[in-house]
């Protein structure tokens, strides 16, 4: 005859939208409230014919073993776990899952585990779509400056791991003060948003695309020499000026949208060290102004390499194209 104890949790587990569950010592189930239908598709009596665990997505079970040991051999509660269950249509569902263990009250022995699963599916997403929004320009849609920090500190440290190169491109609209100027805010920023469609749809899908700052565009290159990185940059220019927007102010570009471009190369050399990222994006700005000042809509490169200075626990780079320069629109 079941006890008022049982009565109730019955009770209070066959009405909840949470799932339920007791699992016993040998992480079975030994009831699984109604509810698990709704949230995860399955019956109670197909969880509880399952293997131990056998919900769980692979890759998240040494996760739930690790928080079940924990329940039952140091006698406390776990923090909540995330992982992902499996429905029964095949898909993945994130759950909120905690845990307590229940013990005999004679002998402190663990007798079962209470287990309460949530479905925080809507939660998972929502917190993906804010982090994506942080990491994400709002004008271009392109990543924004700290997505590009971020993308090329990983980047360059792969570089070096490797022992292979990267290179890097900036692009800088031509005159883009005087567009501005002359047709207004709200065109210039549906130029930019025409742009970085522009340089989306030229570069390799393995390369990385970011708004830098106003007007300028920086393209990530990994694993690409500067032939290469000159192949991109050239796709990407002849995309911007294909776009033909007018640009009266603009006469070294047949008085359309046009674009300037920088590119450095990094080579990674057997005991030299550089210190990057700064250098890279140096030597492509340079690279970008030399550009600016031999016409504007065109490509201008510079090279850098590691020095082999073993004396110097600081090394410097040395720019092919490191030409002092001020600010060209």
């Amino acid at each position: 005859m079941a006890t008022e104890s049982e009565t109730d949790f019955q009770g209070l587990a066959e009405h909840s939208a949470d799932v339920i569950c007791r699992v016993g010592l040998d992480n079975k189930f030994d009831y699984v409230s109604p509810s698990s239908f709704d949230v995860l598709g399955w019956t109670p009596e197909e969880m509880m014919a399952m293997e131990p665990f056998g919900i769980v997505y692979a890759k998240d079970r040494s996760m739930v073993a690790a928080a079940a040991s924990h329940h039952l051999t140091l006698g406390v509660e776990a923090p909540l776990i995330a992982p992902r269950l499996r429905r029964k249509d095949g898909t993945l569902v994130w759950m909120e899952v905690s845990g307590r263990v229940v013990r005999d009250a004679a002998t402190g022995e663990a007798t079962e585990t209470i287990i309460v699963m949530r479905d925080m599916t809507e939660r998972k997403k929502l917190e993906e779509r804010l982090s994506a929004l942080a990491l994400t320009d709002s004008l271009t849609e392109l990543p924004n400056r700290r997505a590009f920090d971020e993308t090329l500190d990983r980047e360059w440290k792969r570089t070096l791991r490797e022992g292979s190169q990267i290179s890097l491109l900036l692009l800088d609209l031509d005159h883009f003060k005087e567009f501005n100027d002359h047709y207004g805010h709200q065109v210039g920023d549906d130029c930019l948003r025409a742009v970085a469609g522009a340089v989306r749809s030229a570069v390799r899908t393995t390369d990385i695309p970011a708004r830098y700052g106003g007007e300028e565009i920086a393209i990530i290159l990994p694993s690409t020499n500067t032939p290469g990185a000159t192949e991109v940059a050239e796709k990407v220019r002849s995309a911007v000026e294909s776009l033909q927007m007018v640009h009266e102010a603009n006469p070294e570009g047949g008085y359309w949208v046009t674009a300037s471009v920088g590119i450095a190369t990094a080579l990674s050399r057997q005991g030299g060290t550089m210190r990057m990222p700064e250098s890279l994006l140096l030597a492509a700005d340079n690279a970008l102004y030399k550009a600016k000042r031999e016409g504007r809509n065109q490509v201008a490169t510079a090279l850098l390499v590691a020095r082999k200075e073993p004396r110097s626990s600081a090394p410097e780079e040395t720019p092919a194209s490191a030409e002092e320069s001020s600010k060209i629109e």
